[in-house]
């Protein structure tokens, strides 16, 4: 994926490093994940469509994308790598632009924590911070 060293280093960054990102650069990196697993899930698609024919391997063939790269971005995002199993009954359609969203704005977070991020996660009072979570390292 051509955003993961980026992604990498906007979730060490430490929080007074730089200010978070506003909405426009944050959409236009979400854009560019949502189209960096689209992109390839539809080749892979057409590829074993036209190897096999139209079936369930052609369409589980445009899943695997898409559910690799919602388990790999979904403990950055405050969900569960098992949410990837969304995928196979279609609201990994709708879930995976909001897990690309949250990266996107990594080191904050403008949701809330998951129970078991809390005790690891810092709410920012600074005026340019307020309102923002702010997690140190890397979710596992």
């Amino acid at each position: 994926m051509l955003l993961a060293p980026i992604l990498r280093v906007m979730a060490l960054d430490p929080p007074s490093s730089r200010s978070p990102l506003d909405r426009v650069p944050r959409m236009l990196i979400t854009a560019l994940l949502v189209l960096g697993v689209a992109v390839p899930a539809l080749m892979i698609r057409e590829l074993i469509e036209a190897r096999t024919g139209d079936g369930p391997l052609a369409d589980l063939g445009f899943i695997a994308v898409p559910a690799a790269a919602t388990a790999w971005l979904a403990p950055r995002a405050s969900y569960r790598r098992r949410d990837a199993l969304l995928w196979l009954i279609g609201p990994g359609l709708y879930i995976f632009p909001i897990i690309a969203w949250r990266p996107a704005f990594l080191p904050y977070r403008d949701w809330k924590p998951r129970p078991d991020e809390a005790s690891r996660v810092r709410w920012l009072r600074g005026p340019q911070h307020a309102g923002l979570w702010y997690l140190p390292g890397e979710a596992d």
